[in-house]
């Protein structure tokens, strides 16, 4: 919350929440550097759990899963999409939408290291990719209704909005992995940018 908003009706964190809030960043910043150190399969909740100093029943209270502590719950990648799209004016169109919703979900990451650490772990690890892939294929549904009724240059059908989302994902997806292989060099979104723009022309 920025300084100045106590007015507007934005509510001031309480000690509780704060100090849930630096739990939950304790228990992650453990967990992804035990996921880097010794790989995702190998390390086990416990050993996360006794590291950040809590116990597995209050590790599981922060993140439902183990994938929860990469990636985020299926429910909030799939909202947190959805409804930044929802959010966009009326006159925003599918793909810029997409962009803003893509926008989003990266400004999740606190630092480009935790997000390099978090991607690599993805593409690397069998079981996050499957995990990744089928939040993906949900996500590309929940969203068709949302791009249909954005404009488009040639209108936006049922047919055109799951082109639309896909095109848009694989783009990502291409600019992700190229981030990856720079090692984190450069932008993100640049390089979405650029491989949409390649595509479209």
């Amino acid at each position: 919350m920025a300084q100045g908003e106590q007015g507007k009706g934005a509510s001031t964190p309480t000690l509780w929440d704060r100090t849930r809030q630096l739990a939950a960043h304790e228990i992650l910043e453990t967990a992804l550097r035990l996921f880097t150190q010794q790989g995702y399969d190998e390390t086990t909740i416990a050993q996360i759990a006794r590291e950040a100093g809590v116990s597995q029943r209050t590790l599981f209270r922060y993140f439902g899963t183990k994938e929860d502590l990469i990636g985020g719950s299926q429910e909030r990648f799939v909202t947190l999409m959805t409804d930044t799209v929802r959010e966009q004016p009326a006159d925003v169109g599918a793909w810029e939408a997409l962009r803003a919703a893509f926008t989003t979900a990266l400004s999740l990451h606190t630092s480009p290291e935790q997000a390099l650490e978090r991607f690599r772990l993805v593409h690397h690890t069998d079981s996050l990719r499957a995990a990744y892939l089928g939040k993906r294929v949900r996500c590309q549904e929940e969203l068709l209704p949302l791009l249909e009724a954005r404009p488009a240059p040639s209108g936006t059908g049922r047919g055109q909005a799951r082109a639309i989302v896909a095109t848009a994902f694989a783009c990502f997806d291409a600019a992700t992995v190229t981030w990856l292989e720079a090692d984190g060099q450069g932008d993100i979104l640049a390089l979405y940018d650029q491989g949409l723009a390649a595509v479209r022309s």
